[in-house]
């Protein structure tokens, strides 16, 4: 395939798409769009913004814990290990939904 005919079956061709961001209730949201709108820009942005701090906070955790460091209290620890569980969580969501915008390798053949 193309690199364009890629880009548009990776932002919106195969199905509603998962955005970085749940429910009131924590449920997941979806959206069914061509990829190219107000949303899906808004999602994009969200999903680098959320990569962005997750990178941050994993330099600031490998700083913290590195030999010779000010020892973190058990609040510090605590506080850590939150925001290190919500980035995480935060990539594993981008991941699953980019991962599911991917094209199948079959589904790639058969349309070049």
């Amino acid at each position: 395939m193309r690199r364009r005919e890629l880009y548009d079956a990776a932002s919106g061709g195969g199905g509603p798409r998962l955005l970085p961001w749940t429910s009131p209730e924590g449920k997941p949201c979806y959206l069914s769009s061509d990829g190219r709108g107000y949303l899906s820009t808004l999602a994009d942005s969200i999903e680098t913004v959320q990569l962005s701090m997750g990178q941050e906070l994993l330099e600031y955790a490998r700083a913290a814990t590195a030999p010779g460091a000010k020892a973190l209290s058990a609040n510090e620890c605590r506080w850590l290990a939150r925001r290190l569980t919500e980035a995480l969580t935060d990539a594993l969501r981008v991941a699953e939904s980019r991962g599911q915008r991917i094209p199948d390798q079959e589904e790639a053949t058969e349309d070049a």
